[in-house]
């Protein structure tokens, strides 16, 4: 009696967890405003939707590396120094 106690417990944890995100998800598509434009980086960095929970990981594509020109210069020093 004790195990079937334990998996109904289990049962209705992930029953409440899996409604807390269905209602999460839906209150969150009734916020976005009719007027929203997309940010630079929602244009060109969104991976395509693989999964049924939501949108993959960003990978960043819009970001440029404002320091690539002082490391380029602080590395080549460096490998002049150190004979590389």
């Amino acid at each position: 009696m004790s195990n079937a106690m334990i998996y109904v417990g289990i049962a209705v944890g992930v029953i409440a967890m899996a409604g807390a995100i269905a209602y999460g998800t839906a209150n969150q598509q009734n916020y976005v405003q009719e007027g929203a434009v997309l940010s630079q980086a929602a244009e060109q960095g969104l991976l395509p939707k693989t999964g049924g929970l939501g949108a993959d990981l960003n990978k960043e594509q819009w970001h440029a590396d404002p320091y690539a020109d002082e490391a380029a210069k602080v590395r080549a020093e460096w490998e002049k120094n150190n004979g590389q």
